[in-house]
C-alpha cells in the first residue's frame, strides 16, 4: 500500500489567526484515516486546505506523487480526489439525479448511466426519490445525496466532512455503516468527524487535532483504548 496523500507542514492562517499549524500526515491507498478533535480544533480548514479551497503558507500537499500548491481545486477533483462538504451543500432546487449527474462533470457522458446505477445500488433511498427535489429530503438522505455525488466522480481518495453533523443517531449509524462499506470496496477515505467514537470505530489509524496541532496519532484501537483521548473525546 503506497502514500496516496501527505500532507507536509501545513500553517493556513484567517487573517491573523493561526487556525492550522504545522500539520504533517498522511493516507495510504485503500485506509480511512480520521482527524478528530473538538470544535475549532482545525480539523475542517486543514481539509479544505487539501481540497485547495484554502492555501498553506509553507510546506506542501502531494497527493499521488504530484505537488498540489499551485494546482485550483477544480482540477483537483479531476485528479481524483471528492470532498464531501461539512453541511452537505447538495443544489437543493434540483432532483436528486441532477445532482448526482452533476458530481460526473469531469468525466464523459458516457458511462453516467452505470454510475448513476452504481450510487444507487449503494444509496437505495435515492433511487426511490431520484425524481425529488433535493430540497424536499431529510438532512440524513441529502448526507446520503451528497457522498453519492462524490462518488460519480470514481474519487481516488473521499473526503467526507463532519458526514454525522445534525443528524439523528439511527441516521449517523447508518451513515457510518456506508462509510465501512466504501472502505471494505476499496475506497480510500479522509474523515474528519467531531464524533471521535463512531470516527475511530471506522477508521484504521488517526490523527488527533488540538488547536490546529497534531497532538497525538496512531492506530485506532490504541487512540480508543488511550485514557487521555477517553477522557477528552469519548466521555471517559
Amino acid at each position: 500500500m503506497g502514500v496516496i496523500l501527505s500532507a507536509e507542514e501545513l500553517n493556513v492562517y484567517y487573517g491573523s489567526i493561526h487556525a492550522v499549524k504545522d500539520v504533517s500526515f498522511e493516507v495510504n491507498e485503500g485506509e480511512v484515516v480520521t482527524l478528530i478533535g473538538a470544535n475549532g480544533a482545525g480539523k475542517s480548514t486543514t481539509l479544505n486546505t487539501i481540497a485547495g479551497l484554502l492555501r498553506s503558507r509553507t510546506g506542501c500537499v502531494r497527493f499521488m506523487g504530484e505537488d498540489l500548491s499551485h494546482v485550483p481545486s477544480h482540477k483537483i477533483v479531476a485528479k481524483g480526489m471528492a470532498l464531501v462538504p461539512e453541511g452537505r451543500r447538495v443544489f437543493l432546487q434540483m432532483s436528486v439525479q441532477e445532482n448526482l449527474e452533476m458530481g460526473a462533470y469531469t468525466k464523459s457522458s458516457g458511462g453516467i448511466p452505470a454510475d448513476l446505477e452504481m450510487v444507487f445500488e449503494q444509496f437505495p433511498r435515492l433511487k426511490e426519490r431520484r425524481r425529488q427535489v433535493a430540497g424536499t429530503l431529510s438532512g440524513g438522505e441529502q448526507q446520503m445525496l451528497a457522498m453519492g455525488r462524490a462518488l460519480m466522480s470514481h474519487p481516488k481518495l473521499l473526503m467526507l466532512d463532519e458526514p454525522s453533523m445534525g443528524l439523528a443517531p439511527i441516521l449517523v449509524e447508518q451513515i457510518f455503516d456506508i462509510i465501512q462499506s466504501l472502505h471494505k470496496a476499496g475506497t480510500t477515505i479522509l474523515l474528519v468527524e467531531q464524533n471521535a467514537q463512531m470516527a475511530l470505530s471506522v477508521a484504521d489509524r488517526g490523527y488527533v487535532l488540538e488547536t490546529g496541532k497534531v497532538v497525538t496519532t496512531g492506530p485506532s484501537a490504541e487512540l480508543l483504548a488511550s485514557p487521555a483521548i477517553k477522557k477528552a473525546y469519548l466521555g471517559g
